[in-house]
């Protein structure tokens, strides 16, 4: 018989690929809106101005291997996440998320990307919501930067 450990991993990774057409989601409305930035550097500069703004926060390690200027980031972009209390997930395909959330023809440094908060009287994101209902979730389960897989396009 199962036990209900067993079937965590599982459970998980369903939730993963359904949370991927969640995030993918979320994405295409914050850049449709104008919520999203894209770029480390860009990234830490609005967390640094104004964190109160900041919903979601998106790490892609892809190609991650030997850049320790990029994990120090990662670090200090978690550690502030956790602080103040910004939802934070990883991605595992910097390509696919690039084509999400970059220019046409353009490479965006697509490693760290934020959406910020709506406008004062608008809806929260639907998408949006079920992301950080499954970032809660994960942290119950000390999965602190849950790892979500993009759908294939």
């Amino acid at each position: 018989s199962y036990s209900s450990i067993d079937l965590l991993p599982t459970l998980i990774q369903t939730k993963m690929v359904n949370e991927g057409k969640s995030l993918s989601e979320a994405l295409l409305t914050a850049k449709a809106e104008g919520r999203l930035t894209v770029g480390v550097y860009e990234c830490a500069k609005i967390m640094n101005v104004d964190p109160d703004r900041v919903s979601f926060c998106l790490l892609a390690t892809d190609d991650f291997g030997c850049d320790i200027a990029l994990q120090i980031h990662f670090t200090l972009i978690q550690a502030f996440c956790f602080d103040n209390d910004i939802s934070i997930v990883r991605v595992n395909d910097l390509k696919r998320l690039n084509a999400l959330v970059g220019t046409k023809g353009q490479l965006e440094d697509a490693h760290c990307v934020l959406i910020t908060n709506p406008a004062e009287d608008s809806w929260e994101d639907p998408a949006l919501e079920k992301l950080h209902l499954f970032c809660e979730e994960s942290r119950s389960y000390n999965e602190w930067v849950p790892e979500i897989t993009l759908p294939e396009r």
